[in-house]
């Protein structure tokens, strides 16, 4: 995939592979299906830190704070009492429409999630990002690894991952493993 070869070119993967997934395990234990781009960032990378700031989620992570499954029960039970003051977003009022987070930004309370609606193909499932400490939301039509491609590169068109846009650009990407930053 060209997206895949693009992000590998401009932030490299960690040298020692990550932990191989169960996906069939982890598809049963969430009931859906996952994306394709998911499932290539997820081998290539692993659970861990893209250029300081977005935190990509993997099944079964030896990390709490980056296991896709703690992280979806977790958001099942904060958005539900989260929309009793605030307005959910149009795009998850449709009848079976849900968000399933694979991926937050740090130190922000901000998970990116993806737009699941019934009837679509997990690959044709969209981004939404959420500001966490706020009612806004921000939809993006792209999957999860353009998504990032295009974060990681100032393409987004995006009203956060300030970090990224005050400071220069960085000439080098990277990408450290969760392992090695929580232990």
């Amino acid at each position: 995939m060209i997206t895949l070869d693009a992000l590998v070119r401009l932030c490299p993967p960690p040298t020692d592979p990550p932990p191989p997934v169960d996906w069939e395990k982890a598809e049963r234990a969430l009931g859906t299906a996952l994306p394709a781009d998911y499932k290539r960032l997820v081998e290539t990378y692993g659970a861990g830190l893209f250029d300081d700031t977005i935190w990509l989620l993997a099944p079964d992570s030896a990390h709490a704070d980056c296991d896709l499954h703690a992280q979806t029960r977790e958001r099942d039970e904060i958005l539900p009492a989260l929309w009793k003051f605030e307005e959910k977003p149009a795009c998850l009022r449709e009848a079976g429409a849900r968000v399933l987070p694979w991926a937050f930004e740090e130190g922000t309370g901000a998970f990116l999630y993806w737009l699941v609606r019934p009837g679509r193909h997990p690959d044709d499932w969209t981004v939404l990002y959420n500001e966490g400490r706020g009612p806004l939301w921000e939809h993006h039509d792209t999957g999860c690894l353009a998504f990032v491609l295009a974060v990681l590169t100032g393409t987004a068109e995006t009203d956060y991952f300030c970090r990224l846009y005050e400071e220069p650009k960085p000439t080098e990407h990277r990408f450290v493993p969760a392992g090695r930053i929580l232990g």
